[in-house]
This record gives C-alpha cells, structure tokens and sequence, in this order.
C-alpha cells in the first residue's frame, strides 16, 4: 500500500481545500489540537513532513519549529501572515493564490465604490422605512468626470481600472514607483488623495503600509471625498478616518477590511455614512474554488518535481 505524503495543515481557510487535502494526502490540523498537543505533533512529524498549507493571512509561527519544512502553500495573495525572515533563514519555499482572485476582488471594490457614491446602502434602508412617503432620498454623486485614486495600482487594481473606465472616471495612482501606463501618477499619498475624488486602498499588508491612510491622507482627500479599502486593514488609521467621516472631513467610506478582523472598532458601526463589509472581496464560490486548487496544485507540482506555479520571491 502506498503511503500518502505528510500535509500539515496549519489553520481552518476553506473547508472545500481542506476536503480536497484530507483526500488526497495525510493530513495533520494543528489548528485543532490545544496548545500543549502541538509540540506534539511537530515532534512526531520531524523528518516525515515537508508541506504545511496555510492561510496566507494568518500563520502559526510554530510551524517554524518543524525543520523537515520546506514548503508552505499560502491560501490567498496577501502573505503578510507568513514569516518571511524564518522562511529565508530555513530556505522554505512559500507559494501564493495570486490572479485568480482578481476579478472577485475588482467586482466587489467597484460595487462598494458605486454603493458608497449614490449612498445605496441608506437608500435601501430609506424605502424599507416608510421616509419616501415623507419626501425624496438625498441626492448621491455620479461617477462621470470624478477621478479615482488608486492606492497600489497592482494586478488587481488594474482589473479594476478595466471596471472603471466606461464610468468615464479619471485614474491616478500612487505605487512606489511609476508604472508604463496612461495614468496620472503621484509620488506621494498626500498628492494622490487631494487629486482624488475616490481614494481606493490597494495597498499589501505589512510594517510598511501600517497607517499609511492617516489624518493628513484624510485631510487632502477633503470633505466631498469618498475612502474605500479593499486592500488590508492597516494601512488605515482608523482614529484618524472615524474623525474624518464624523468631522465632514470626508463625506463617506466603504470598507472590506479591518485591523483586527473579525472584530470591527465600535466606532464605525454607530456611523450611517461607512458601508462595513465582511472581508468578501475574493468570497465568491468560483474565485475561492480556484485559490484552493492552486493550493492543490503547487503542492502536486512540489511532490512531482520539486518546482511550483507559484512561489513568493519576499527576496
């Protein structure tokens, strides 16, 4: 009888991978086991077990612990949740589920921008009530001649602009350096925000981008401007933006991600000019199907040969 490869999965990400996992290899679940079992396991898997599948967003570092590792396909794009230092310092290959997701995450980035603009979300809340009875909805603010910001202009935020485009909207951007593309660039988040009339949030997770949308951002954006974020919650100060939307300082926001997901600062929620979302920018049925397969995938292609679809270079 052949023995099926050692699988460490590291957390729960997507039950349908986590099937697809347990079929075809023999799967271990850190996440299940209680603190004192993990070391455990780790133990028992030294020198047996060389893949761990994770979440990209989120990872136990004590995977780090298990030296026979040399593989950790990441579920996701953003691979803020793997330590890249202990990665390099092992020589551990990581993989990511980059691409697949893009037309999800671009659908749902134009809906909040649209939403937030005509204010559909208090629109809907208006009829539900009876107050049409009492007089019209307030007027919202179409999308023709605005210019929308882009904050990481990236595989995804192109897919956007492709979205964006027959709304007969301007496109900026800001990114660490200038793009060979047919839109404005701004070297600075401050320039891009006061040329912008949308400011959408791109931007990757990491030290890097922690606060990045802050009170001065905020402030050049000005009081008929709209925030959205669809990128990674960090990079928002969130004091700052609860201000800003309260003050006038801006006129709305529409949010996907948060700091501390799942919780989502009390301050928003009391607030009827932010639409908060769930993080369900690439949570579409199709879009999660095909991270999960090139989880699968990388994994085989590994196993097989030794090469990847689609491995991470954090060098």
């Amino acid at each position: 009888m052949t023995t099926k490869p050692n699988v460490l999965v590291v957390n729960d990400f997507h039950p349908e991978t986590l099937e697809k996992l347990d079929f075809f290899y023999q799967t271990h679940h850190l996440w299940r086991l209680d603190d004192a079992e993990k070391p455990e396991l780790l133990a028992a898997l030294e020198g047996h077990c060389e893949i761990a599948a994770s979440a990209s967003w989120m990872c136990d570092p004590r995977i780090y612990d298990l030296d026979s590792l040399k593989l950790i396909a990441a579920f996701g794009v953003g691979v803020d949740g793997i330590d890249f230092a202990a990665t390099g310092r092992k020589q551990i290959k990581v993989t990511n589920t980059p691409d697949v997701l893009n037309d999800g995450v671009a659908d749902l980035a134009l809906t909040l921008i649209l939403s937030t603009m005509r204010n559909l979300v208090n629109a809907d809340h208006f009829s539900r009530s009876g107050a049409w009875t009492a007089g019209p909805f307030p007027f919202g603010s179409s999308m023709a001649g605005k210019t929308l910001g882009i904050a990481g202009l990236g595989r995804i935020g192109e897919a956007i602009v492709q979205r964006a485009l027959p709304f007969k909207v301007n496109i900026a951007y800001h990114n660490r350096r200038p793009k060979k593309l047919p839109h404005s660039y701004y070297p600075t988040l401050e320039a891009l925000a006061e040329a912008s009339d949308i400011l959408l949030c791109m931007l990757p997770g990491g030290e890097e981008t922690d606060n990045v949308i802050n009170a001065a951002v905020l402030e050049k954006l000005g009081p008929e401007g709209v925030f959205v974020n669809v990128g990674r919650g960090n990079a928002v100060d969130d004091s700052a933006l609860v201000h800003a939307l309260e003050a006038g300082k801006i006129r709305a926001a529409g949010l996907d991600v948060y700091k501390n997901e799942p919780s989502i600062p009390e301050a928003y929620t009391a607030l009827n000019n932010v639409i908060l979302l769930p993080h369900v920018g690439s949570a579409t049925v199709e879009t999660r199907r095909e991270m999960g397969n090139l989880v699968m995938q990388n994994i085989a292609r590994y196993l097989c040969d030794n090469t990847l679809m689609t491995e991470v270079d954090e060098g």
